[in-house]
């Protein structure tokens, strides 16, 4: 699998389309910094919801972010609709490594990456847990090669 800085959206497993609003936009008129990390956590919420792994209210499980890092690559502006793509670079006894990869339409090299990383939790106590054999059987297929 390619370094995330050269990957390319067939390195990826997963996509949400995502519209940028003229509020996401700062005094230079680009996408401020702070969106991107909204993107992020979209697409990976998106993901693990579409997968069955999350359930807002109910899952025994909830995923706590711990780190998270973006790389500027490429300016972003309003109107644009990004694609955030999402591969797991790890899959471990209690957390998940997430990388994501922001494309532009068009553009075949990503506008930002980044990581993001759960550590999960028991929803009532907050103490990490095991995550299940179901839910790793579940995104085993986005795993990064």
């Amino acid at each position: 699998m390619p370094d995330l800085k050269d990957a390319r959206r067939e390195d990826f497993r997963f996509r949400v389309d995502i519209p940028t609003r003229w509020a996401d936009c700062d005094a230079y008129g680009h996408v401020n910094n702070v969106i991107y990390y909204s993107w992020f956590d979209t697409a990976v919420t998106r993901m693990l919801y579409e997968r069955g792994v999350l359930s807002l209210h109910a899952s025994p499980l909830i995923g706590l972010c711990v780190e998270s890092k973006c790389t500027f690559l490429a300016p972003v502006e309003f109107p644009q609709t990004v694609e955030a793509y999402v591969r797991l670079g790890r899959i471990g006894s209690k957390s998940l490594i997430y990388e994501v990869g922001v494309f532009l339409e068009g553009e075949t090299s990503p506008a930002a990456i980044g990581h993001f990383v759960h550590v999960f939790v028991d929803r009532k106590t907050r103490k990490p847990a095991p995550l299940s054999d179901a839910m790793k059987a579940a995104l085993a297929d986005l795993a990064a090669h």
